[in-house]
């Protein structure tokens, strides 16, 4: 399949001399290089599973991601990791002006078959019948209009796919309230933790409010949470305990409390006890932070 994408955008996209049989207007999947910042970080936590990344930039970096997933395939660390290269790397998307797909280390690359059919799909087919047949290049203004359309779509697709499927978890999860399960942390923000079920993938969000053993300070270039007082640390990637508090159908959203970390060298739990400055940290009862949760 990713031959047959690369060989159509190549045999459409490689100049052909000058006039009718140039440069012709094509739909490419594009792929930008990743933020050197968000390299660096991504660099940095991976180390504290035994990996290394040593290439700093060009297609090195792609190679070098290629074979950090084939060696993490199957492992615990596998869904951590391979979440953070995703967000580490830049959105792939559709275009008339071809930059290359970085990921995939491709100079030319299109979405000519697939085993999802797509609008771009159908417009590569259409594009390179005609240019089969030796017609013409197409309007290059409007055939970017609709790459751009395309890509709006796409992005609201996925935002539609992830919405139903929460649906479907939180319903799932509320004849589960009060038992507790084992997991990763999939997330850390400001105002949570994420945790994703290791049986089951869901995902919910252990409130740093109601952290009751210290006051969490986030620290975004970790990836993780630190205990004011106990300098504790939750970071992604993390084994853990929780419990189910919550699962709100309405809005969406699965709370978790937090029952246990485990030792990343040992894998014995360590539980969350209680701290007498809990409340005075907060400032006030049951405090912490007030900003909205986002995800």
């Amino acid at each position: 399949m990713l031959l047959a994408n690369r060989k159509v955008a190549e045999f459409v996209g490689k100049k052909r001399g000058k006039g009718a049989n140039g440069q012709r207007t094509f739909v490419y999947r594009v792929h930008d290089e990743p933020n050197p910042d968000k390299l660096a970080t991504f660099r940095s936590f991976i180390t504290r599973f035994g990996y290394s990344f040593r290439a700093e930039g060009g297609k090195s970096v792609a190679r070098e991601m290629n074979r950090l997933m084939a060696k993490i395939k199957g492992k615990s660390e596998e869904n951590v990791v391979s979440t953070l290269a995703i967000r580490t790397m830049a959105k792939a998307y559709y275009s008339t002006d071809n930059i290359g797909h970085y990921g995939l280390a491709f100079d030319y690359y299109t979405h000519f078959t697939s085993p999802i059919r797509r609008y771009p799909d159908m417009m590569v087919h259409r594009l390179l019948a005609r240019y089969l047949a030796g017609g013409k290049s197409a309007d290059q203004e409007t055939y970017e209009r609709l790459c751009e359309h395309s890509s709006e779509m796409e992005v609201r697709a996925a935002e539609a796919e992830r919405a139903s499927i929460k649906y479907k978890m939180v319903e799932f999860m509320t004849d589960r309230i009060g038992s507790e399960f084992d997991g990763a942390i999939s997330g850390v923000t400001e105002w949570g933790m994420y945790v994703e079920l290791e049986e089951t993938h869901i995902e919910g969000m252990v409130p740093l409010r109601e952290m009751t053993d210290d006051f969490y300070i986030f620290q975004e270039d970790e990836y993780a949470v630190v205990g004011r007082s106990t300098h504790r640390k939750f970071t992604l990637g993390d084994k853990v305990r929780i419990r189910v508090a919550r699962a709100d159908l309405a809005r969406r959203q699965i709370d978790f409390s937090m029952v246990a970390s485990y030792d990343f060298k040992t894998g014995k739990a360590v539980p969350l006890v209680d701290g007498p400055d809990k409340k005075k940290a907060y400032g006030r009862p049951g405090g912490g932070y007030s900003k909205r949760r986002k995800k």
